[in-house]
């Protein structure tokens, strides 16, 4: 396994760019070709995009930034977010700082298995047919290896079979049959679409039945990821605010979402920022994880949070968080992607599951760094200082003149738009 020699780099704000790549190469044990492609040098062009989707006119960039400080499993890991949003990588890299004064972030994921459906219908004996497939549930399985021998040969491929009698629908009656389904290092929604097309004519001899939707779940609840970490009283003090004044404040900020499902979907989404931010950097489908993610939080029947907080024994707080997340690090565009090759070589992880762990960290240090925030001063003060920033260039601010324009935006409270526009004109003046 490639580690980073380290992901702590002070002051790495402040260097300039260069300056931050040159420190990441050295760490990382960067090639020189790496570099310059998460440089932005040789990145994605309009002619490699043509052939990813349809009706290409060009490539949409968003910041590629760097997550600092985080050790998961005992490993230093330096992790690529990319995302638009300003106070997200910062958050998530002090968040780790802290997190380290109680050994950083365990993690663990499931498995890699998915879920695939076929849903039958235009049944004359739903019970009966649910029981034949169960009865032929070994052939049915080696069916479905026999689909993709590559997965097979890995230690991949089919591993259980479900059938589920839906009573009740708005057009009576149907199976919905589950395919369990290995899918190695893949997040897998091809191998197990292409699993499902096959079993569809077998399904429908065994059960009499019309095989209709083929299609994979993103409620992966076969696959969930998990993190935890635990940081005492003391280290998350700062300013005028104790360390358990602000331990405390967190853990009742969390309450609030995990008893109100107005506040728990901020609340995930503030999960979802760091997750997001991972799986695009790496290619990962980002909209199949929010899916799962929100799907999972409502599997009580009511919509609540993804994570935990409490104060242990010992006084310190404690954090947990587990979700669907099925990350792969091969297939799609993890491999079609430069940058995302880029990223996936800089983070150093060897398998989908260990993608997942890292992505689990982040989120919950990203929901810490939010409840934090919530908790204290409140979540503007830090994040309209860094908002400033993107209203001043959105002004027409360019060079030294943008961060002269945010300061004093935040200085007077008025990050507006109208205002660093009037602030531009009176010092071009």
């Amino acid at each position: 396994m490639k580690s980073a020699t380290t992901s702590r780099f002070p002051g790495f704000y402040d260097l300039p760019l260069q300056e931050r790549l040159q420190r990441l190469a050295q760490a990382a044990g960067l090639e020189p070709e790496t570099l310059e492609v998460l440089a932005g040098r040789k990145a994605l062009t309009p002619e490699a995009a043509d052939l990813m989707i349809e009706n290409v006119v060009g490539v949409f960039g968003l910041p590629l930034g760097i997550a600092l400080n985080f050790m998961v499993n005992g490993r230093e890991v330096l992790v690529p977010m990319a995302i638009e949003e300003p106070s997200v990588v910062a958050g998530a890299s002090y968040m780790a700082k802290l997190a380290r004064a109680g050994g950083g972030f365990q993690a663990q994921a499931d498995e890699p298995r998915m879920i695939g459906q076929l849903q039958v219908l235009d049944l004359q004996d739903p019970a009966s047919a649910r029981d034949r497939l169960l009865a032929d549930k070994a052939q049915i399985l080696q069916a479905a290896d026999q689909v993709d021998p590559v997965i097979t040969r890995l230690g991949g491929g089919a591993r259980d079979l479900e059938v589920r009698l839906l009573q009740q629908t708005p057009i009576g009656p149907m199976l919905i049959v589950h395919l369990i389904y290995d899918t190695r290092d893949a997040m897998g929604a091809n191998a197990v679409n292409t699993a499902l097309e096959r079993l569809a004519p077998l399904v429908e001899e065994r059960t009499g039945g019309r095989v209709h939707l083929r299609i994979l779940s993103n409620l992966a609840d076969r696959r969930l990821a998990r993190a935890r970490c635990r940081i005492p009283a003391q280290a998350l003090a700062f300013g005028d605010f104790s360390g358990e004044r602000v331990r405390d404040g967190i853990v009742e900020a969390w309450a609030f979402a995990a008893a109100d499902p107005y506040r728990a979907a901020t609340h995930n989404k503030g999960i979802m920022n760091g997750v997001d931010a991972v799986l695009i950097a790496t290619g990962n489908d980002w909209r199949a994880a929010e899916a799962g993610a929100h799907a999972y939080a409502a599997r009580g029947g009511r919509y609540t949070s993804l994570s935990r907080w409490w104060v242990n024994e010992e006084g310190a707080l404690e954090g947990e968080l587990e979700m669907p997340l099925a990350a792969g690090i091969v297939g799609g565009a993890t491999r079609a992607h430069p940058v995302a090759r880029a990223c996936l070589e800089l983070m150093g992880v060897e398998s989908g599951r260990e993608l997942a762990e890292v992505v689990a960290s982040v989120g919950l240090a990203q929901n810490l760094a939010a409840l934090r925030a919530l908790a204290t001063e409140g979540i503007q003060r830090g994040h309209m200082s860094l908002h400033a920033r993107q209203v001043a260039i959105a002004a027409g601010a360019q060079g030294e003149l943008v961060a002269r324009v945010a300061q004093q935006l935040v200085a007077e409270g008025t990050v507006r738009l109208d205002r660093a526009r009037e602030l531009i004109r009176q010092w071009q003046a």
